[in-house]
């Protein structure tokens, strides 16, 4: 059966929580944290701090702006993430040399030195799925349509 051979009110009177996007999303997102959780619990990070190195460890030193449109994070978000792993010795802030109102994040020695663990961290959970390399890929291309849609849709 097809969604358009149904009307909205047809497949609302048929809605249950296992049957909504939502839902899924959310309770693999709360899987993933868990399965996350004792690496980046030995890395001293949590989750939003871990995709912060992600992008300093792919890309090198980045702006704050553009470290917030990566990420999808409002400044307000993300000042506070960027400050404590500028405390544990992480990251450095600076003033952009070239243009003072960009803050320049790049990651520390130190930080550097958890590249390796953290760039595994996703392996293994790939793994932890049992999808085949193609299928981890076409679900991961999948979930970032649906986000790219649903922003677009969001404004």
């Amino acid at each position: 059966m097809s969604v358009n051979s149904l009307s909205p009110e047809e497949i609302a009177e048929q809605m249950t929580l296992d049957h909504m996007i939502c839902f899924a999303a959310y309770s693999a997102s709360q899987a993933m944290n868990r399965f996350y959780r004792p690496i980046l619990d030995e890395m001293g990070l949590t989750y939003p701090q871990f995709i912060v190195m992600m992008v300093l460890w792919e890309e090198g030193q980045t702006t704050m702006k553009a470290l917030s449109d990566r990420l999808i994070l409002e400044s307000n978000t993300l000042t506070p993430l960027v400050k404590k792993l500028e405390a544990a010795g992480l990251v450095t802030r600076a003033r952009n040399r070239q243009d003072e109102r960009l803050l320049d994040i790049a990651a520390t020695e130190k930080g550097m030195a958890l590249k390796r663990r953290g760039c595994m961290a996703p392996v293994e959970l790939a793994a932890a799925t049992g999808e085949t390399l193609e299928g981890v890929i076409e679900l991961q291309q999948r979930l970032a349509n649906l986000r790219n849609k649903l922003n677009a849709k969001a404004g």
